[in-house]
């Protein structure tokens, strides 16, 4: 059934299938970059392989040709959704028909075309939709699942404050029990869909109690989103501050199995589990546009520069690194898959894979030279974009002190 779904999609999500090609820089013939060198390709389900070729397609003909320009102007490119609506890999997560390693690929092959691609993507599938569907009643999720999977509505995920990042237990945010509805009072930053948003995940005290979260329709009196200007990073993401000013909400609105900081913690690791698979796709980027770069770019005696040997070797470590954080992200894929994920393997995936894509990213961009700090290419949109990534759904250092916790049993936080 599920092949049958995932073959009749107009269009689908991706992968890298790169292969070594065994010329010598005396040659004419471009040589295919290095992103499969231990040949995971090969393991890749035909759907899977069918998904990939489409969503490639779709970022090569539909996303890359425009996120120069809405990355300069600081613009989400709404023009797009249409289209991701139609890749139907949302559709499959509102379904619960799709599995963990096809939708990292497709997170994988989206942020190919831009961080913020796939962060939309993210927030609405790993945010907002797997809070509905893990802690949603069966009304909310016959209303909210079908149109957010078509993206008829967007959806935003309102957790973090702007003094409470790393600590979300410590949010300011209060919801108030009446007799017929809750009155939520409090502000949200860094809320990315923010300002296009149908429906935002509030997450609040609830009467001063425990944290819960709420379904709130952004059409409400009293509530707000504010664009954050002044981002030299994810330019191109709707990014906002969310204000609710006695926000009064039905008792529908309360997501009944939510039942602490928990209940949204476990839903950042939904989203941290797609970030894992998509930095491979901005690392794996940055190096096939630099190899090309460097392949017709003669320097000393009219050699390209890739024929040198400082460059070869730097080509061959991030070639390495970008295989590991393939290998981490398959495993945690297959863990997932067989309901043996827990908190530290999501972790070592986000703090890995995140930090070995900027690294790429940065020797991409000074290998590209004068080059590499001009819009011509997108290494440097890549490199800015993952300053952020590195940074949200938890800093590493906090995901180094989850590993720090599972290897000595010592909690070094509250």
């Amino acid at each position: 059934m599920l092949r049958k779904k995932l073959l009749s999609m107009a269009r689908g999500f991706i992968i890298l299938h790169y292969r070594m090609k065994t010329t010598t820089h005396k040659s004419a013939e471009p040589r295919e970059p290095i992103l499969d060198v231990y040949e995971l390709d090969d393991d890749w389900s035909e759907e899977q392989k069918t998904l990939i070729r489409q969503v490639r397609r779709f970022v090569d003909q539909e996303i890359l040709p425009i996120m120069r320009e809405h990355h300069t102007q600081g613009t989400f490119p709404v023009q797009l959704l249409p289209g991701i609506a139609r890749l139907g890999i949302l559709e499959a997560v509102a379904s619960g028909d799709i599995d963990p390693i096809t939708y990292g690929l497709a997170m994988r092959e989206l942020e190919r075309g831009g961080s913020e691609i796939r962060s939309l993507a993210s927030v609405q599938g790993s945010l907002v939709m797997s809070a509905i569907s893990m802690f949603g009643s069966a009304e909310q999720k016959k209303i909210w699942l079908e149109p957010l999977g078509k993206l008829e509505s967007i959806g935003c995920f309102g957790l973090t404050e702007s003094d409470f990042g790393s600590n979300p237990s410590g949010l300011r945010t209060r919801a108030e029990e009446h007799q017929n509805s809750y009155r939520i009072t409090g502000s949200k930053c860094w809320i990315t869909n923010g300002t296009m948003a149908d429906v935002a995940i509030i997450w609040a005290h609830c009467n001063n109690k425990s944290i819960r979260g709420f379904l709130v329709e952004t059409d409400r009196k009293g509530f707000e989103a504010r664009a954050i200007k002044g981002k030299w990073s994810f330019r191109a993401s709707d990014t906002a501050e969310l204000f609710l000013d006695n926000v009064e909400v039905p008792k529908s609105a309360l997501l009944p199995e939510s039942t602490s900081v928990g209940s949204a913690l476990a839903c950042l690791n939904q989203a941290r589990y797609g970030i894992a698979w998509g930095v491979i796709g901005a690392a794996a980027a940055c190096i096939d546009e630099t190899r090309r770069h460097l392949l017709g770019r003669p320097q000393f005696d009219g050699k390209p520069l890739a024929s040198h040997q400082l460059i070869q070797s730097k080509l061959a470590w991030m070639a390495t690194d970008l295989t590991a954080m393939q290998l981490i992200a398959k495993r945690l894929g297959e863990l997932k898959r067989d309901g043996r994920e827990h908190s530290h393997h999501v972790s070592l995936a986000k703090m890995n894979n995140c930090r070995k894509a900027l690294e790429i990213s940065r020797c991409c961009r000074e290998l590209l030279g004068a080059s590499g700090i001009h819009d011509e290419h997108h290494v440097g949109r890549h490199m800015v974009n993952l300053e952020t990534v590195v940074t949200y759904e938890g800093t590493e250092h906090i995901h180094s002190l989850v590993l720090g916790h599972y290897m000595t049993g010592i909690r070094a936080f509250s």
